[in-house]
């Protein structure tokens, strides 16, 4: 935990109410009820937890890795964020192509340079 965030609350989580309290679902809800009407374009029925799944996916197209993501989003296990999250992860295909392409080409170099036979 940051210097920052243990100096500005004392509780175990950041959701404290003006008491240094944690603030229950209900306190939560309502105040996205109150939000939901503020906020310009916001998705009908839209809930804190989508918060969740928004930093999900924001860490996923910003290139974390698996275990980054869990850690933030405090699974247990590496498996529950892949069962959840799995499908936002780009597909490696052409990237792993790729890699093989660049070690069959520096294998076939190096063996050319030993031989002393150009391509």
């Amino acid at each position: 935990m940051s210097a920052h965030v243990q100096a500005s609350y004392s509780a175990e989580t950041i959701l404290t109410d003006d008491n240094r309290e944690q603030v229950g679902p209900w306190k939560l809800e309502r105040a996205m009820r109150k939000a939901r009407s503020k906020v310009e374009d916001l998705p009908t029925g839209f809930r804190f937890h989508d918060l969740r799944h928004y930093l999900a996916s924001l860490l996923i197209a910003s290139g974390a890795d698996v275990k980054v993501v869990q850690a933030r989003l405090r699974h247990a296990s590496a498996t529950t964020t892949l069962d959840t999250y799995g499908h936002l992860w780009p597909d490696s295909d052409e990237s792993t192509r790729a890699a093989i392409d660049a070690v069959l080409a520096a294998r076939t170099e190096l063996r050319q340079n030993q031989t002393g036979t150009a391509r």
